[in-house]
């Protein structure tokens, strides 16, 4: 059989980028393509490789592995043939070189950021460029994009140069009243911050008042899980997850700061974690649980693992904050510098268009968490986020002094701080994370 053929072609050449494994499940899926028969010969020529590898491309498979398609392409004409042919090598090589601008991204749109859609307004990305170059997070960049688009799309056939406070005001408006109840406050305040950045920091024109509907920004305490429900929810949770999930009610972390967490951020002798960039741009540190230690250093080794092959395959690369990436270019590659969790493949990131290996999303912990708590059966509104609300009320009802509990969390004011427990200071005791009581087996 043909295919059996080339997997024993494969073990005999014990091949790399791709290796045999990777080899075989391309070639498999070139014979499915032509709807080719396994135990029949495939005729491969250039023609019919770029045929296969449009359809691929099509599904939104990278030109890395469009490259390891065409490779083991011509491993399986090689078999056959005894050589690759021109052509067939000329498609290898082209896509070789499309591979490594992918991985590495043309310097002068990483330098810049000049990565933008092709099917937006002139306006909206003129409005990317702005944003990029004071600085702006991507969230920022995703949010404010999205209103304008919205805003021109509720004024059609005219572009922003021809709006003005009139049709800023209706908009802004009709988000409060709209028949689905309306958005939250806060939504408001993004959209019209928007606009307002539009026509401010972009088309360079001053707005006079804004007079517009408001909506009522309701105060809420925040949803705060007990111990027992904690321990219900942490119970279904395993592997990265679970770290994930200790990690936040343990130290206090945003969701986005445990996502974005970098094994250099981790200081396991001291028992401490960096926080870097949090909410504000600010820096912080906060406790690790002692009860983590163990799983962090397994964690950091798995990590450690997955960068070597990683740097095997010519990849390895993680996104670098601000300018230094340029600044120091081969830091990028650094084994500190990876993300403690980092998602299962590689994504192109949609500001430089170089593909590297990003964190785990939102949704990794977010989804599980959904279904621990529907399954303790808690009929409480909690999400992942909720664990850090939990940290601090436990602290402070295990009488920590709630200045401690700020700078644990981060807040500018103590009086956010105070939102989770009015309680008496109780200055002096020492500072424990409430994991470690919890997980930690009872001495006799």
């Amino acid at each position: 059989m043909s295919l059996d053929r080339f997997r024993q072609y494969l073990q005999k050449l014990n091949p790399t980028a791709p290796d045999a494994k990777w080899s075989e499940i391309w070639l498999r899926r070139f014979f499915e393509f032509w709807k080719t028969p396994h135990n029949e010969n495939l005729s491969i020529d250039a023609q019919r490789l770029i045929a296969f590898l449009q359809h691929v491309k099509a599904r939104g498979t990278p030109a890395w592995q469009r490259h390891q398609a065409a490779v083991s392409a011509g491993r399986y004409q090689t078999m056959l043939g005894g050589k690759v042919d021109e052509a067939v090598a000329d498609v290898i090589r082209r896509l070789a070189d499309a591979a490594e601008s992918q991985r590495r991204g043309d310097a002068a749109a990483a330098a810049r950021e000049r990565h933008f859609p092709t099917d937006e307004p002139a306006i909206v990305t003129e409005l990317r460029r702005t944003l990029r170059r004071q600085r702006y997070k991507y969230d920022t960049e995703k949010a404010y994009t999205g209103w304008v688009r919205r805003f021109l799309a509720a004024n059609p056939g005219r572009k922003a140069e021809q709006l003005a406070e009139p049709e800023i005001r209706s908009f802004l408006s009709n988000l409060t009243m709209d028949q689905q109840g309306g958005v939250a406050a806060n939504t408001l305040k993004q959209a019209k911050s928007a606009l307002l950045f539009l026509y401010q920091k972009v088309l360079g024109r001053q707005l006079a008042f804004l007079e517009h509907s408001q909506a009522t920004k309701p105060k809420k305490l925040p949803v705060v899980l007990n111990r027992d429900e904690v321990r219900a929810i942490r119970q279904y949770l395993r592997g990265t997850k679970q770290l994930m999930f200790d990690l936040m009610y343990g130290s206090g972390l945003r969701h986005k700061e445990c996502r974005r967490l970098r094994i250099k951020d981790l200081q396991i002798d001291d028992g401490t974690i960096l926080v870097r960039n949090g909410k504000g741009e600010k820096d912080r540190i906060t406790m690790l649980p002692s009860s983590l230690r163990q799983a962090v250093i397994e964690q950091i080794e798995r990590c450690r693992r997955n960068h070597d092959q990683d740097l095997a395959r010519g990849e390895g690369e993680v996104f670098m904050p601000d300018a230094l990436a340029r600044k120091y270019p081969n830091e990028s590659r650094k084994f500190s510098w990876q993300w403690l969790l980092p998602s299962g493949r590689a994504r192109v990131d949609p500001r430089s268009g170089r593909a590297w290996r990003h964190h785990v999303s939102e949704a990794f912990l977010s989804k599980t968490f959904a279904q621990a708590l529907a399954a303790t059966r808690c009929t409480k509104n909690a999400v992942p986020h909720t664990l850090r609300h939990s940290f601090a009320t436990h602290l402070l009802e295990d009488g920590t002094d709630i200045r401690t509990v700020q700078e644990l969390l981060g807040h500018t004011d103590v009086k956010t701080t105070m939102v989770y427990l009015h309680v008496m200071n109780r200055p002096g005791l020492s500072i424990r994370s409430p994991l470690d009581a919890m997980v930690e087996p009872a001495t006799d």
